[in-house]
């Protein structure tokens, strides 16, 4: 008889760490350097306006930085992908039984029987492209890129950048005092960082409280070194 529980079980994978990497990337940069600048600012002027307005500038600044920089990563991982796909047509062509040995070594470390090994090869070489396929995933640990993976990573970073770091940067825009902007900002960075890791947690499969706290001790301990630095510095 057919094990009901077994039948009604439903696998969950996520499917997208790409998207959540960009994400953690442009929002704990977003949060923190932000941060650092406005705390840093408040405590040498008295006029919020000053502090808003450099921080603005640096948001614009640094969603366009990280944005170019997860574009040229994207880029960098597709022309590292093709440069290998070639290199491995052309390997197969030119020293076939080099690559079936490999295939082999790779399938015997599986665990099989040599009999079973010598006819997967077999199988696995008949067809040229699913050759290449098995040797750029299990002989490189490579997969295809996206198409549009460059111009989504550096979107998906820039929004990220620029909706953490206006978290910060709201108290100075609705409070005149820098002083007080500056207690609600920490207030709402930690809260932010909270939240974030929570919601991290969910999406990765960690423990979301454990990932909520620990995202909010390293983002708040990083934010706080920024700040003594900024400090220094104004």
């Amino acid at each position: 008889m057919e094990n009901t529980k077994s039948r009604g079980h439903i696998e969950k994978h996520f499917t997208a760490p790409d998207m959540i990497r960009d994400i953690v990337i442009g929002m704990s940069d977003g949060l923190t350097v932000p941060f650092a600048l406005a705390a840093g600012l408040s405590g040498s002027v008295s006029a919020t306006n000053i502090v808003v307005i450099a921080g603005i500038a640096e948001i614009a600044a640094g969603s366009i930085a990280m944005g170019l920089g997860g574009y040229l990563a994207a880029r960098t991982d597709r022309e590292h992908y093709a440069t290998e796909l070639e290199r491995e047509r052309r390997e197969i062509v030119e020293v076939p039984e080099r690559e079936k040995e490999e295939v082999a070594e790779i399938i015997r470390s599986w665990g099989l029987r040599e009999p079973d090994i010598q006819s997967a090869v077999e199988a696995i070489s008949e067809n040229q492209d699913r050759w290449v396929d098995f040797m750029m995933k299990h002989e490189l640990g490579l997969e295809e890129p996206e198409p549009k993976r460059a111009r989504n990573s550096s979107l998906t970073i820039g929004l990220s950048y620029i909706v953490g770091g206006l978290i910060p940067l709201s108290p100075y825009i609705f409070i005149n005092q820098s002083r007080s902007a500056l207690m609600i900002s920490v207030i709402a960075t930690l809260i932010a960082l909270f939240i974030f890791g929570y919601v991290k947690g969910r999406f990765t499969g960690s423990k979301p409280l454990k990932s909520a706290w620990q995202t909010t001790l390293v983002g708040g301990l990083a934010a706080g070194i920024a700040f003594f630095v900024a400090k220094i510095i104004s």
